[in-house]
């Protein structure tokens, strides 16, 4: 199929569409240009890091020595648990709620100058392990009704710490993109009588064209409605709900493909990508049980190089999301950068 002009492509996760102008790639660009990140190189250890091991945090409490995954609450938290107040939802138009929750930060290394990229699978799997625990330790929680675990890397994505770290934020409402998620694909699984992600890696297995990485238990993909540059999806081939749902063969193999996949990044600018990150799994009471399936994405936002950005503004902004490179150049040129 000819992509090569421009076209919209539905997502099939959300109902939202996304306009593809693959002319628009080799427009002259005159615009911001950051600057490349860490061009000082940081130590194994800085005593003014509130998340290094042993230092002070901005409350006033010290970290332990810790030599593996560190996870506490966060000083400053988007949310606290057990808040009451009421609303006055009047008039019609004018509605709120109380949101209740617990905000973590789940650091992955006590090594201040690495990323997960550098990390071992032994030391990935410690991660992918406390992403498990903390999932069931938070729904079991009065009034926990959502996990959501997420990694922003870079200052580039808003990252206040360089030091390689998470966070994991439970809520009391399931949020919004997880409900239309939810919503998308129960009505898929009613209309076709098959799981909707698992029609999608099956498809792009088969094409290829999409595919970045696989193994025996993962797939990376670049979703075909894809919105960032150089998004990816990373979805489990067996059938599961949630990380709670994985088996250890499953886990080291997502260890393997995860570390993978933040090198492909890594060498395609030759810089330690920016990115948001974060996992979709099951809400607790879901439309169609058998319709949810575990996905993980991976916005990036570098469009050119390094320091050439894609901004989500104007046209995204007030009408629909763009891209400028088709996702099938995108998962080619992420393919090419894989060790």
């Amino acid at each position: 199929m000819n992509y090569e002009n421009p076209h919209r492509r539905r997502n099939p996760l959300t109902g939202r569409w996304v306009l593809v102008s693959p002319n628009r790639s080799a427009r002259p660009w005159q615009g911001s240009v950051e600057t490349t990140e860490n061009i000082v190189p940081l130590p194994e250890f800085d005593p003014d890091c509130h998340l290094c091991p042993g230092t002070l945090r901005a409350n006033g409490e010290r970290n332990p020595r810790y030599n593996g995954v560190f996870v506490f609450d966060n000083d400053f938290p988007a949310l606290m648990h057990d808040v009451s107040a009421s609303f006055e939802n009047t008039p019609p138009w004018k509605q709120g709620m109380m949101e209740t929750g617990i905000c973590r930060v789940i650091c992955y290394s006590p090594v201040h100058n690495i990323s997960a990229a550098d990390l071992d699978n032994s030391s990935l799997l410690s991660v992918i392990d406390t992403w498990e625990n903390q999932i069931v330790e938070l729904m079991s929680i009065h009034d926990i009704n959502y996990v959501q675990i997420f990694e922003n890397r870079g200052i580039m994505m808003g990252c206040s710490n360089p030091h390689p770290h998470g966070q994991i934020w439970a809520t009391g409402s399931v949020p919004c993109d997880v409900e239309s998620e939810d919503y998308h694909q129960a009505e898929y699984m009613h209309a076709n009588g098959k799981c909707l992600l698992c029609d999608v890696q099956k498809h792009e297995l088969a094409a290829g064209e999409r595919i970045v990485l696989e193994n025996d238990h993962w797939t990376v993909l670049v979703p075909y409605w894809a919105e960032w540059p150089f998004e990816t999806m990373l979805l489990p081939k067996h059938h599961s709900a949630s990380l709670t749902d994985l088996d250890s063969e499953q886990k080291n193999s997502l260890a393997g493909i995860w570390k993978q996949l933040l090198l492909s990044y890594d060498n395609l600018f030759n810089t330690s990508m920016p990115f948001s990150f974060g996992w979709h799994i099951v809400p607790p009471d879901p439309r169609e049980a058998k319709s949810w399936h575990l996905h993980a994405h991976f916005f990036p936002p570098l469009l050119r190089s390094a320091t050439v950005r894609k901004f989500m503004v104007g046209y995204e902004m007030l009408a629909e999301s763009q891209r400028d490179i088709t996702p099938e150049e995108a998962a080619e040129r992420l393919r090419l950068s894989i060790d």
